[in-house]
């Protein structure tokens, strides 16, 4: 769900100008543990079919399933999921054994029209299990920013009153609003790569840190990864980034987004978090399935036991938002020579 309500978004400024620009800071994440080593991905076993589907018409995610956030607790992964019911964004949960058969458990966070979410969203988001507890960070708002929402057990939730991660101020990369948050903890201190648009409608990637995910530093330099050049897989849009470390490195998944609202997903790398090198001009995957032709998004990782394994949103629909007919899938990613 690539920048869901981001680009419908341009005509509410003076609403976004209001919430603040948040505090700034220079930083880099935690040199990675490991040591530095070459290393080239390659794509294995994806499979084929989507592993979560849209419900039956009339439900609350029939029109799309989008923005997987799979995390492993114990032997159950839980999956923060979003769906589409043709008005409104709802976030779901699903649980599974081995992460291919998934349960659903139903809806579990929608958006307040008192609140400063509105009535379009409160989905597209970030799950964690820390200290005990269930974190969500996720998008709210036609005009978009970040919200947090906690559980004790995946299915109620207690959202902050108020967005953790505010807009810019004005003439600042993400302006118009931020979304798309991928929070992962490195060294004990918590990391937030999301998505900014500027008045220009350029998306881009960020970074913020914080210690407790209510308080959010951002980086003085964003953005951390600029467009594609003219006629790349990501010269019209970046979003959706997914971050993990190996090899001495750290990796990012991405969607890139085409002149014609085609979408695919491309991988970067870092040493320090902040300055991001694309490993490739082309796509680390593109689908290829009926149901994913035109769309390719929303990835989610798991690293384990040196494999990544990804899930990830695909449509047949090229669209900026919502009606792809979205649904969820699967593939993994492993070092080349090391299978």
């Amino acid at each position: 769900m690539f920048g869901s309500g981001v680009r419908r978004s341009i005509a509410l400024l003076p609403i976004l100008l209001a919430a603040g620009c948040g505090r700034y800071a220079d930083f880099t994440l935690p040199p990675p543990e490991s040591p530095q080593r070459a290393i080239a991905w390659r794509v294995r076993e994806a499979v084929t079919a989507p592993v979560l589907g849209r419900d039956a018409p009339g439900e609350w995610d029939a029109s799309d399933v989008l923005n997987a956030s799979v995390i492993r607790v114990k032997d159950l992964y839980y999956n923060l999921y979003s769906g589409y019911d043709g008005r409104t964004w709802h976030t779901g949960l699903a649980t599974s054994e081995d992460g291919l058969k998934w349960v659903k458990r139903g809806r579990v966070i929608s958006p307040d029209p008192a609140t400063w979410e509105g009535g379009y969203i409160a989905a597209n988001g970030s799950l964690l299990a820390r200290h005990g507890a269930f974190l969500y960070w996720y998008q709210g708002g036609r005009v978009p920013r970040i919200g947090l929402a906690r559980s004790a057990d995946g299915l109620r939730w207690r959202k902050e009153p108020a967005p953790v991660l505010p807009a810019g101020p004005r003439g600042s990369w993400d302006e118009r609003g931020v979304a798309d948050p991928y929070v992962v903890d490195f060294s004990g201190t918590l990391y937030m790569f999301y998505l900014g648009q500027d008045r220009a409608r350029r998306q881009r990637l960020g970074v913020a840190t914080s210690v407790d995910g209510i308080h959010w530093t951002k980086l003085r330099h964003n953005p951390v990864l600029e467009l594609g050049e003219p006629g790349a897989f990501d010269e019209a849009g970046l979003g959706e980034p997914a971050v993990w470390s190996r090899g001495g490195w750290y990796w990012m998944l991405y969607t890139g987004r085409d002149a014609q609202e085609h979408r695919r997903l491309g991988l970067a790398r870092s040493r320090d978090g902040v300055a991001w090198e694309r490993v490739s001009k082309t796509p680390v995957f593109s689908g290829g399935a009926v149901w994913n032709t035109q769309v390719v998004c929303d990835p989610t990782v798991e690293l384990r036991d040196g494999v990544v394994r990804v899930w990830y949103g695909g449509g047949d629909v090229a669209r900026p938002d919502q009606g792809l007919h979205g649904q969820i899938g699967f593939f993994e990613l492993v070092e080349a020579g090391r299978e």
